[in-house]
């Protein structure tokens, strides 16, 4: 037993390691693909999964996958397709560095059984990086004695990629007094070097810039370059030098010790100590010169030592020496020529006197405001003095005698303009520099009532709502003086005038100190639309002054007029009609058909606008019973809806509902009672209405009855009818045409309007212009209603 077990453990170890050898040759292969660095994401590398044998459906089952050691997902398989692809930025430098030879390592395994495949990707370079010099700046220092045909050596460019894109050739920019030289080793190492061309000049040209380029062999070509500062030392070869080689100064007298007089600036093109420069009196200059002044040796100023006195001397001649601090030194010379000049050290005066303040702003000109004299104590041209006066403003001086001024009025005052002038008078001498002086002098300007008062536009709209209560406040006016105290004082004042018949002051009032307008009463807008007047404002002056504003104020209308229907004389008593009560009874043929007008109410309404605009409606019949007639909703005809018949009641009661469009609508009411009569009862043509109560719905009715007539008479009656529009028309268009009458707002007369007119609408509207054409004082107005007459 334990033989046998044994032996077969050692069976199954065997056939283990074979299957493990067999696997590794299998997967022994070496397939090698190449890519250039930098390649985009998803660069296609090579088919590996078809260059190593396998199948694209066995990839996932068998677990394909890469393995590379320090190398991350640089590269990456897609399993779908076995195509091996760029899955990061490859950088062959930051990989290989400098190496000529720069690949990828792959290992490939798979599963089922195990295989691994080894896989080199080869990192082509590409011309990505430009030489690149280690210093930004190379100085090199150069001493201008040295000879042409030197050499100094400069430091090359190296570039990270290899092959030819790191072969590099150089260029210096163009210099007259340097050229490049490169020279290449055996070991492939290139030196740089400046070759000096011409002998150098420091003073003439301290510095040289130079650009030294590097170019690569690369395609496309990539460049590097660096600043060459070439920086040329001194030799002592320059003396110092002044600008000038004589100075001219002007002194004045009196300056106090340490003064300085002039400071003197000598230059040497030379530097360092060879350009360091001492500054000194010369050696023949006498001893009177150092007694009174000194110089510093270093920054070559000359100072006084002494007080300077023009009447004792006042021309100086000195001679200074520059020396610099070279081996051996040089030296400069130049003479400085010193004039003390007298000073202006008096100051002048000035006097005040004869003030005549405040002036008034009405004063002539040419008015003495103040005498002005002045003095100087200094002589010549020191002692000279001028004067001036500042700001500018409406006032001269006026030389009277030397150095004495008047101060008078040159132009026109306005003290609304400036209440008050800040005078300054100037006193300035001829010396040099001019000593001055200066005195302040306050004019203040009276004032003179010589503006009115003024509002600020000429005419203004006001708006008030009828029936305000008494005594509220419409509008404030407000006028602005600008004179001063009781010359602006305004007071308020309506300009009175009639209107109508009744006086102003009984609409408005105004409040004599604020301008507040109020009314008086409840205004009506029936009875006064427009009211128009002018409020006066005058001030407190002498003589007072004043103006006038134009008030327009527009009554607003309100709904406070129920619909009035018009009334009508009671008719003949005709045969056939019925009436008792106040009601009126209308005879209407059963053989009229549907569309038949019967009868026509007519109604006015004493506001305007959409308070004015009536709509007519039938209300319902006692009992819910629907009515054969209907009435038109604007214009209150009132017609069948049908044929009527045996069936209808023989006297028909309807109740028309007339209302306005305000807020609240307001309505009144109008029985029209209508006799059914057979065909050959022939009615003669009528229409009549039954006015009503206002806003209580009750009313009285008005009826009409129908005669018989034949079709002659029928157009005769038009004719006529025609005739009488006619001749309206005509006397209305004659009296519209005439020019208004001033004031006049009394009633009007009734305006005709067509039976074609819309209700009260059109009424109010021609009521309005009439208005406001003649500026007349509206007043509801009511016209009969003409006969509708129909054939029977």
């Amino acid at each position: 037993m334990v033989i046998t077990l044994e032996g077969r453990l050692g069976s199954q170890h065997l056939l283990l390691s074979l299957l493990i050898l067999t696997a590794w040759k299998a997967g022994s292969g070496q397939v090698r693909y190449s890519v250039p660095e930098e390649a985009k994401h998803g660069t296609f590398v090579g088919r590996i999964a078809q260059d190593l044998g396998l199948e694209l459906a066995e990839l996932v089952p068998r677990l394909f996958r890469l393995a590379s050691k320090g190398h991350g997902d640089l590269l990456e398989v897609n399993l779908q397709n076995g195509i091996l692809f760029v899955n990061s930025r490859i950088d062959r430098e930051e990989l290989c560095g400098r190496t000529l030879e720069c690949s990828i390592h792959l290992e490939v395994i798979v599963d089922r059984p195990l295989q691994v495949f080894h896989v080199e990707v080869e990192v082509k370079d590409i011309n990505d990086n430009a030489p690149v010099f280690h210093l930004k700046e190379q100085r090199v220092r150069i001493s201008e004695s040295r000879l042409p045909d030197s050499l100094f050596p400069l430091e090359g460019a190296s570039d990270a990629d290899v092959g030819s894109n790191s072969i590099l050739t150089y260029k210096l920019s163009s210099s007259k007094y340097f050229a490049l030289d490169v020279k290449t080793n055996s070991d492939d190492n290139t030196q740089i070097g400046l070759v000096l061309r011409k002998s150098l000049d420091r003073e003439e040209v301290p510095e040289h810039n130079l650009l030294l380029t590097a170019t690569d062999e690369g395609k496309p070509e990539l460049t590097g370059t660096v600043q060459v500062l070439v920086t040329v030392l001194d030799v002592n070869d320059n003396a110092p030098s002044f600008e000038q080689t004589e100075y001219e100064v002007r002194i004045f007298e009196n300056l106090g010790n340490g003064t300085v007089v002039i400071r003197l600036n000598a230059s040497d093109r030379d530097e360092g100590v060879n350009g360091e420069i001492s500054y000194s009196f010369n050696s023949l200059v006498p001893a009177m010169v150092g007694d009174q002044f000194r110089i510093d040796p270093n920054t070559g100023e000359i100072v006084t030592k002494g007080n300077l006195d023009f009447e004792k001397l006042n021309l100086y001649k000195i001679r200074v020496d520059a020396t610099d601090k070279g081996h051996p030194p040089m030296a400069g010379h130049c003479t400085v020529v010193l004039r003390v000049l007298d000073i202006n050290d008096n100051v002048p005066q000035i006097a005040l006197t004869s003030l005549s303040l405040p002036i008034r702003e009405d004063a002539q000109l040419g008015t003495v405001i103040a005498l002005i004299s002045v003095s100087d104590l200094d002589s010549g041209a020191n002692g000279q003095v001028t004067c001036s006066l500042t700001p500018q403003v409406p006032f001269k001086l006026v030389s009277t005698f030397k150095n004495y001024y008047s101060l008078v009025l040159d132009s026109a005052l306005d003290r609304e303009s400036v209440a008050n002038y800040a005078l300054v008078v100037t006193a300035r001498d001829g010396g040099s520099p001019s000593l001055s002086a200066t005195a302040s002098v306050s004019v203040e300007v009276a004032d003179v009532n010589d503006n009115a008062p003024a509002f600020a536009q000429p005419e203004y709209t006001v708006f008030v709502k009828e029936n305000n209560p008494p005594g509220c406040h419409i509008f404030t006016v407000s006028a602005r003086d600008a004179d001063a105290q009781e010359n602006a004082l305004v007071s308020y004042s309506l300009v009175e005038r009639r209107v109508g018949e009744r006086a102003l002051s009984s609409y408005v009032s105004v409040h004599a100190e604020s301008g507040k307008v109020y009314a008086l009463q409840p205004l009506d807008h029936e009875e006064l639309e427009l009211l128009q007047f002018q409020v006066s404002a005058r001030d407190a002056g002498v003589p007072p002054l004043g103006s006038n504003v134009t008030l327009q104020v527009f009554v607003l209308d309100e709904n406070d007029n129920a619909p009035a229907l018009l009334p009508l004389p009671l008719p003949l008593p005709l045969p056939g009609a019925r009436g008792g009560g106040g009601a009126l009874s209308e005879p209407v043929s059963r053989a009229v058909g549907a569309g038949h007008v019967v009868a026509k109410v007519r109604a006015v309404d004493a506001d305007s606008g959409y308070n004015a605009w009536l709509s007519y409606e039938l209300q319902p019949a006692a009992g819910g019973a629907r009515s054969p007639f209907r009435v038109a909703l604007y214009t209150g005809e009132i017609s069948t809806t049908r044929a009527l018949d045996e069936a209808d009641a023989p006297r028909q009661r309807l109740l028309v509902l007339v209302k306005d469009h305000g807020e609240p609508a307001l309505t009144a009411t109008a029985t029209v009672l209508l006799s059914l009569v057979e065909s050959g009862q022939a009615p003669r043509p009528s229409s009549r209405v039954l006015a009503g109560g206002a806003g209580a719905g009750a009313g009285a009715g008005a009826g009409a009855a129908l005669v018989d007539v034949n079709v002659y008479l029928i157009v005769a009656i038009c004719a006529v009818s025609s005739l009488l529009v006619l001749t309206l028309l005509l006397s209305t268009a004659l009296r519209c045409s005439a020019p208004p009458s001033e004031g006049a707002c009394g009633p009007g007369k009734p305006t005709l309007v067509c039976s074609s007119a819309v209700g009260s609408w059109s009424y109010s509207q021609q009521r309005r212009q009439r208005c406001a054409l003649g500026r007349a004082r509206p007043r509801p107005t009511s016209w009969p209603s003409a006969p509708v007459i129909h054939p029977a």
